[in-house]
């Protein structure tokens, strides 16, 4: 008797069927994850393409206030989410007087590491999900192959016999198991190395336009800058911003 996938599947049994079946929600449960978290950076980069167009010159010109105003429009921007609270940080230093002796600057710049390490979890939501399926799902490939295998035996048990018919059953059912369970996990590696280069590169932006928000408010409480400085400021904002994913021109 010969057998395709689908005989395999219809020939499979109870133990069998309960390991595709986890093998399937494992699969959905990666996939879910990974769609969400792509349209989320996404739609994250696109609306701080935007807020970065209209806070640019703000920023350069010490505008803090039409700066709070734009990044309150940009919900789902994480540019505008860590600029907004760079700055609400540093105003708020400024009306609450340290006891521990630190500048109002240094607070400042430990509440925002906080809110950067903060940042970076919710950017990782969902990333254990791919890590535990990429690395458990040929595990369970493999019980689902061990419960294939124990099928053919029987089948030997049953006929009396170690004929191709008597374990064919067996044998396509262990090695749809191992199918399911390599074409669940390497998607699933795929996708974790994927996002985790794309949400690094989102990470290291954040912490340049936030670390290049403070200088330019500390910047404007120690006085007026000179040309040069201003200047200087402008190219690393673009930079800084740039890193993130938005393109320079938009600042100028």
């Amino acid at each position: 008797m010969q057998f395709n996938i689908a005989d395999a599947v219809r020939h499979m049994g109870i133990p069998a069927m309960t390991v595709a079946g986890v093998l399937f929600i494992m699969g959905l449960a990666s996939l879910t994850v990974f769609i969400e978290r792509l349209v989320t950076l996404r739609r994250s980069r696109a609306a701080s393409r935007r807020f970065a167009g209209t806070m640019g010159a703000h920023l350069e010109t010490g505008d803090f206030d039409a700066i709070l105003t734009e990044a309150e429009k940009y919900k789902r921007s994480h540019l505008a989410r860590v600029v907004g609270a760079c700055l609400s940080t540093c105003r708020h230093t400024l009306r609450t007087p340290g006891a521990s002796g630190m500048t109002p600057f240094d607070r400042a710049q430990a509440s925002m590491e906080r809110f950067m390490e903060q940042t970076g979890t919710e950017l990782r939501r969902g990333m254990s999900v791919l890590a535990s399926v990429g690395s458990v799902a040929p595990f369970v490939g493999l019980l689902g192959t061990v419960l294939g295998i124990i099928t053919a035996f029987q089948g030997i048990a049953a006929t009396g016999s170690g004929g191709l018919s008597s374990v064919s059953a067996g044998i396509a059912e262990a090695l749809v198991e191992t199918a399911l369970g390599l074409a669940v996990a390497i998607p699933a590696v795929l996708a974790f190395n994927y996002l985790s280069t794309t949400i690094a590169r989102e990470e290291l932006g954040l912490q340049h336009a936030s670390s290049h928000t403070l200088e330019r408010w500390a910047e404007r409480m120690a006085g007026p800058a000179t040309s040069a400085a201003a200047v200087e400021g402008s190219t690393n904002t673009k930079r800084a911003l740039g890193l993130h994913g938005v393109q320079a021109e938009a600042l100028a």
